[in-house]
């Protein structure tokens, strides 16, 4: 089967071609020819399998008839992250360049003048974050009684998200009479819910079983102490031919503090967490994406949907605590029938959400051994299992033929020091003479006195039994008349 025949329009067909795909993947194949039929739309495929392209190609040839309205957007996108909302833009522009469209980004982080100027100008296809989306509502700058087609993008990510009361209140203010459409990786039972409350009879795609990992991830968990996860991301990124990578951390701090470590060993990283603004975010992105970085620290902010072409690698320094996002995680690399591999770090504290992952994959994940190194890297360990081995043990001739230790010279034999004076001879103790008893110290000592009191000499005449043998306080000698 070929885009052709899906029912494309040849302008349609010439940018596909010009973007160099040929054949429709399998969600690609079943979506597109629903959606050209202007029905409602249940999508559920595993990551990296296609999503965007199955609903962009179709919108691309439902809306190029039709006016644009000032404030009236004609079709609406719904994604959970602002650089989710940036690629399906990026796809529009890319498919669309031979149709008379215009398109519209509304996401956080940046000024909304230009935006709203876009919106003032009409536009036919707006692709919005729920949180900006509903802020240019409630000012009364955009109306939603004209959108005629609706794409809820990512949904299980906006239920982890805790988008799912935004997405309700959007959908009561469209007008009943739409198209609907809503893509998932999985379909926990609020999204079953939310389907069936604002999609009317929609046809049930589903490509793969919820939550399935795709055949072409080579996937392996590594029992790691938490103190030696970074010893150990580095022997892998240094020996696991490695061309480039995307970590995941579970915290923002964590990623912070892992990108320094890595820079500081000689890796080329970056980093992109939900602390950083827009722009930056965007700018390590396109770093990443152009080999100036070949590894990407990221927080899950970086996890769905991202489509970034030749990842070789996954790792996750922290098992993930939602087992749906280890799906998600994992789908960055093994893209568009590519080859890729994927690391799970799991301490002790993580045995609950690796068993949590497993339940929802259905499948025990592979532990990492040495049958899983890569081939021309057992060499190298053999080698260096050899050497360490040699070090370990000396051969018995070996150690009689090692020259002795040089003793230090006799005393007698070194030259004595000219600048030294010669010691004088000391008296015998018994000849010393005796230090007068007007020269000790006195027996009494004031109170508050920081002199340290005299101890007890065997010269010092006995003290009758029972008697006060210390120092003699003055406070003792005040008498009272």
């Amino acid at each position: 089967m070929t885009f052709a025949d899906l029912g494309l329009s040849p302008e349609l067909l010439k940018a596909v071609e010009d973007a160099g795909y040929t054949t429709p993947t399998a969600i690609q194949a079943q979506a597109i020819p629903t959606v050209l039929m202007m029905k409602d739309l249940i999508g559920i495929a595993q990551t990296g399998t296609g999503k965007t392209a199955s609903f962009v190609l179709p919108m691309i040839d439902v809306m190029a008839a039709g006016r644009r309205r000032a404030l009236m957007p004609r079709s609406l996108i719904l994604e959970p992250t602002r650089e989710l909302a940036a690629q399906v833009a990026e796809n529009f522009e890319k498919y669309g360049k031979n149709h008379d469209l215009k398109m519209a980004l509304l996401i956080g982080g940046v000024q909304m003048g230009d935006q709203l100027k876009a919106l003032s100008d009409g536009v036919d296809v707006l692709i919005a974050t729920p949180g900006r989306l509903m802020d240019l509502f409630e000012r009364g700058k955009i109306m939603l009684n004209g959108c005629e087609l609706l794409v809820i993008d990512e949904a299980d990510r906006m239920l982890d998200m805790g988008f799912i009361p935004d997405i309700e209140f959007i959908c009561s203010k469209l007008p009943e009479s739409r198209q609907t459409m809503l893509f998932s990786a999985t379909m926990p039972a609020p999204i079953e819910k939310l389907a069936k409350k604002f999609l009317n009879n929609p046809k049930r795609i589903e490509t793969a079983r919820a939550a399935t990992t795709n055949k072409d991830i080579t996937a392996f968990k590594v029992p790691v102490k938490s103190k030696q996860k970074r010893e150990t991301l580095r022997w892998f990124l240094e020996n696991d031919l490695v061309e480039n990578a995307i970590i995941f951390a579970n915290r923002k701090t964590t990623v912070r503090e892992l990108n320094q470590s890595l820079n500081r060993h000689g890796f080329r990283s970056s980093e992109i967490h939900g602390d950083m603004d827009q722009s930056s975010r965007i700018k390590e992105l396109e770093r990443f994406k152009a080999g100036d970085v070949n590894i990407l620290v990221a927080s899950d902010v970086a996890a769905r949907g991202l489509d970034i072409k030749g990842v070789s690698h996954v790792f996750n320094f922290d098992t993930p605590w939602h087992p749906d996002d280890y799906v998600h995680r994992i789908g960055r690399t093994g893209r568009a029938g590519a080859k890729g591999r994927a690391f799970t770090f799991v301490s002790e504290e993580d045995a609950e959400a690796i068993a949590n992952v497993e339940k929802l994959t259905g499948a025990a994940i592979k532990v990492f051994g040495k049958e899983d190194v890569r081939v021309d890297l057992s060499e190298a360990i053999a080698r260096a299992e050899a050497a360490a081995k040699a070090k370990q043990e000396v051969p018995a001739e070996e150690r009689e033929e090692r020259e002795p230790r040089k003793p230090r010279r006799a005393r007698e034999e070194r030259e004595p020091r000219q600048d030294r004076e010669p010691r004088r001879e000391r008296e015998p103790r018994e000849e010393r003479p005796r230090r007068e008893k007007a020269d000790r110290r006195t027996d009494r000592v004031a109170v508050g006195d920081d002199r340290r009191p005299r101890r007890h000499h065997e010269d010092d005449e006995p003290v009758p039994a029972g008697e006060w043998n210390g120092p003699r306080p003055s406070f003792l000698d005040i008498g009272f008349g």
